[in-house]
């Protein structure tokens, strides 16, 4: 049998299409991209079946509890190890040290990141910008938040990111991931997380933008459900992983791997999605937020937005989170006797917004698709102007779910730092002025 080309019959081909998944998060899965790959006696036999080579990747220490250890046996057809020198790489405006960051308490937003060029080829890792972050890998409490814009494939090309997971959200374009597990798309209103040291290629068919939260410290996991039960929110079910698929092709790739925010490049002569069959509980993921139950008041008050945390990244301080990834879903609106969008609000934490699609219910204008906000702890935010006035005074009538709609945030217990990047472009330099209309309503009783 002829080997799969991984350059020509592998990328954006209709099979994409037809890709099926495991299904659900958490706990042990195995796949096989050929019945048997997966050694059933013990874990690395002194022969693995069909020749392959036996790889353990660990998501955790080994000496980490049961209850939260993560890694997966990879059985390939050569080792990870055989590959040429590392060396250095430069010119990204990738950030992973925000010692030299800045602290802008005022509250920011952004315009989206342009499309490339026609006349460009920039791939998934060229067109990644940071925008955002503290601390720096290593740390077990850092996050870093980049922007994405890219409109060409990473033909023979892979990343590998040695500091933590990547949590990716496409805004524009659908992504085709190859990952060591298998293959899986991620299309706007969706979100992928790859694992910290997974090989990862990403495809595109037009141009693609998008955002990334990049997490040094615990693995993100399903937030607790508390008095809600044992349903809802995002449901375990609804998350896929990919199933085993490999290329046996002996050709050149290039991987770059990222140490400390520093990116190296190193060569193998063979395509490295080469895994026949793997088993574990530590695997990349996508998620549909079509299929998030959210949960919200039917009679009065605007909840917190924590009932739509999506996953969270918790630190050692219980309910306190490194990262959470909250979303705001289309949802019925029934509140009475309620001012029904977001309140008036000064939070401990950092919220990084990003807008997926539609207008923003607490700002229908300025806050663009494919735009960034930022609100530093304990700096107040909340309706501008035109929207308090208006839902003052609407009716209250229940409102259907705007399909349309779909925004985001990145909240943090970090105070996040902004790049030189981030400080220089796409700023809405007019932002406060959204707030600056509000008018006193007060009336003194005592007059």
């Amino acid at each position: 049998m002829k080997p799969k080309s991984s350059t020509e019959d592998v990328y954006l081909n209709s099979e994409w299409q037809r890709l099926k998944y495991k299904i659900g998060i958490s706990g042990e899965k195995m796949s096989e991209a050929i019945n048997g790959a997966v050694p059933r006696t013990n874990i690395n036999p002194q022969k693995c079946p069909f020749g392959l080579y036996a790889e353990q990747l660990s998501g955790t220490s080994f000496t980490t509890p049961r209850v939260s250890n993560q890694r997966i046996w990879f059985y390939k057809i050569l080792p990870s190890v055989r590959h040429g020198p590392l060396k250095k790489s430069d010119g990204r405006l990738l950030v992973s040290n925000f010692t030299n960051g800045e602290i802008i308490p005022n509250q920011t937003r952004w315009n989206p990141l342009p499309l490339p060029k026609d006349c460009e080829s920039v791939d998934f890792i060229e067109g990644l910008i940071t925008f955002a972050g503290n601390n720096e890998p290593g740390s077990e409490c850092g996050l870093a938040i980049h922007l994405y814009s890219c409109n060409s494939s990473m033909v023979k090309k892979a990343f590998c990111n040695s500091d933590g997971d990547f949590v990716i959200l496409p805004q524009i374009g659908t992504l085709q991931i190859i990952t060591e597990c298998g293959r899986m798309t991620v299309e706007g209103g969706q979100m992928c997380l790859i694992p910290r040291g997974f090989k990862f290629s990403v495809n595109v068919n037009q141009s693609s933008r998008g955002y990334v939260a990049e997490v040094w410290g615990s693995h993100p996991v399903l937030p607790d459900l508390g008095p809600i039960g044992a349903n809802g929110l995002a449901n375990p079910r609804d998350f896929k992983s990919p199933l085993a698929w490999f290329s046996n092709v002996e050709e050149s790739w290039l991987i770059t791997q990222k140490f400390c925010g520093n990116l190296f490049n190193f060569k193998v002569e063979h395509c490295p999605f080469d895994v026949v069959g793997w088993f574990g509980n530590y695997y990349p993921y996508k998620y549909d937020f079509a299929d998030f139950v959210a949960v919200n008041s039917v009679t009065v008050d605007h909840m917190d937005p924590s009932i739509f945390t999506v996953l969270t990244s918790q630190t050692n301080t219980p309910g306190v989170a490194l990262l959470d990834v909250v979303i705001f879903p289309p949802r019925w609106s029934v509140h009475t006797n309620t001012f029904r969008p977001p309140y008036y609000h000064r939070n401990c934490m950092s919220e990084f917004m990003g807008n997926l699609r539609g207008q923003y219910e607490a700002k229908e204008n300025g806050f663009l698709p494919g735009g960034s906000s930022l609100h530093s702890p304990m700096i107040a935010h909340g309706p501008d102007e035109f929207c308090f006035e208006k839902a003052s005074a609407e009716k209250l009538v229940p409102i259907s779910p705007k399909k349309e709609t779909l925004a985001f945030m990145f909240e943090s217990c970090l105070t996040l730092k902004l790049t030189k990047f981030s400080r220089q472009n796409l700023i809405q330099k007019e932002y406060l002025s959204c707030w600056q209309g509000l008018k006193k309503h007060f009336k003194d009783p005592r007059y």
